[in-house]
């Protein structure tokens, strides 16, 4: 029970209703001791004023009538003359003197808790003023053991209804928090235990139903949370499905492709001036296919593997994705242009730029096609001492919201009708294998440019990635 949120509230609740009672046990104590010496003023001022009315009366009467008052002796000062009024012998001698008159509130529960400690009886004396000015001022001589009987027993009384004042109010907020609160928490605690066992499950994402504004804010908070795990596991689990179905796709394109390249051997032998000129150009795309085809079951197994980075002729690896692209073209109005000096040389994996550069010039090319307007392809470099920066820029129709939105997020980010929405990604994912990156600079009804940038140091690669 202690280690429960209700138990422990319970046990806070009684210790802080006792500490407030606690706090008004003491002035009370000390109010009660206070009443109680005026009310033994008040009985002595009573049994004075039958001395005054008969002068003359018998030993007996007095003693009656101090045993009355339970004091020793009343002294009473009238017209500044002080006077002993009753008298009887006093036990013992008189230890403490206390004046009402003066006494503030500290000083009064300063004397009671002093009373309450006190074992032994003894003797005190007390002063006051008079009832209805009756005098200047009244003392008494009287003992202490029935002051701290009676405090004792009003204590007593105190402190057993702050015991059951305290007892039913943890009662009531202790059923209180276990209405409010602990079974809310309880309820969302047993939902996340029944979502954790079939997270896939849709239908054990959580429904927001608590009244308590906090509580239901993290039961939203918690159902965003699943709904978006649930969705990650999903598209992980088609991930997968689809990694499988690619590798096995790609295992049986590889060995096509590996027929097709011997076809190639006897196409390079034509004696055609434009088959001759095209041949190599066959080639180097059936050779990049299957290359690409053993990448894929490479990364069905691990990762995109990482780049064998050499110097290459960038212009060169442009012109053959920019000649391929021209056949393309077919009848569609669609220009292209490259702003590369002919001796820029990058650091980097031919066949992975090749694949990025293909994947952009595809895109803008489909981009334009579909727009159903003249259109322009450009491809530009530039270097400075830290990075290489290339600018793939096309006049097309600009990118839809939802693909600026999840531009490199596979399956999500495609542009064209039924396209995949993976090339953007696999760039980007190549680019990083560089230590670059691929930014979108801008995508309007002007057109779309994206950039490279292509470190050209460890440094510049740390520079890039901050």
């Amino acid at each position: 029970m202690l280690r429960s949120l209700s138990g422990r509230f319970l046990i806070l609740t009684l210790l802080f209703v006792m500490l407030a009672e606690v706090m008004i046990f003491v002035p009370s104590v000390a109010r009660f001791r206070q009443d109680y010496l005026l009310s033994r003023l008040e009985r002595a001022q009573i049994a004075s004023l039958a001395l005054l009315a008969d002068d003359m009366i018998g030993a007996d009467l007095e003693e009656e009538l101090l045993r009355n008052a339970e004091v020793y002796n009343v002294v009473l000062r009238r017209d500044e003359a002080r006077q002993l009024m009753l008298s009887s012998p006093v036990p013992g001698p008189v230890t403490d003197t206390f004046d009402l008159r003066e006494a503030g509130p500290w000083v009064l529960m300063r004397d009671a808790m002093r009373q309450l400690i006190q074992l032994e009886p003894r003797v005190i004396r007390v002063m006051g003023n008079p009832v209805r000015e009756a005098g200047l001022l009244i003392e008494v001589t009287m003992p202490t053991a029935g002051l701290r009987t009676a405090m004792i027993d009003y204590g007593g009384r105190v402190l057993g209804l702050s015991l059951a004042i305290s007892a039913i109010t943890a009662v009531f907020l202790f059923l209180a928090v276990r209405a409010l609160l602990v079974r809310p928490i309880k309820h969302v605690i047993q939902q996340m235990q029944s979502y954790a066992e079939a997270p896939e499950d849709a239908r054990r994402i959580i429904e927001p139903a608590a009244s308590i504004t906090e509580l239901r804010a993290a039961e939203q908070a918690l159902k965003s949370l699943e709904t978006e795990l649930t969705g990650a596991l999903k598209q992980k689990e088609r991930l997968a499905q689809l990694g499988g179905a690619v590798a096995k796709i790609s295992h049986d394109l590889r060995n096509i492709l590996t027929s097709a390249q011997l076809f190639t051997d006897r196409i390079e032998q034509s004696e055609d001036p434009t088959v001759r000129r095209l041949a190599p150009k066959l080639v180097n795309s059936i050779t990049r296919a299957v290359n690409l085809c053993e990448s894929t079951l490479t990364f069905g197994r691990a990762e995109e593997p990482a780049p064998r980075l050499t110097m290459v002729q960038l212009a060169e690896v442009v012109g053959d994705v920019i000649d391929g692209e021209r056949l393309a073209v077919g009848d569609a109005d669609v220009s292209f242009a490259e702003d590369i000096p002919a001796t820029l040389t990058v650091r980097a994996d031919p066949e992975q730029l090749h694949r990025v550069f293909l994947n952009l010039v595809r895109n803008a090319r489909q981009a334009i096609v579909s727009k159903g307007h003249p259109g322009e392809i450009s491809v530009a470099a530039e270097e400075d001492d830290r990075a290489w920066s290339i600018t793939v820029t096309d006049t097309g129709p600009g990118l839809p919201p939802k693909a600026k939105q999840n531009l490199f997020t596979p399956f999500q980010g495609g542009v064209t009708r039924g396209g995949a929405g993976l090339g953007l990604a696999i760039s980007s994912e190549l680019i990083r294998g560089h230590g670059g990156r691929l930014e979108l600079v801008e995508s309007g009804e002007g057109g779309t440019c994206f950039r490279i940038i292509l470190p050209k140091s460890v440094v510049a690669l740390e520079d890039a990635a901050e």
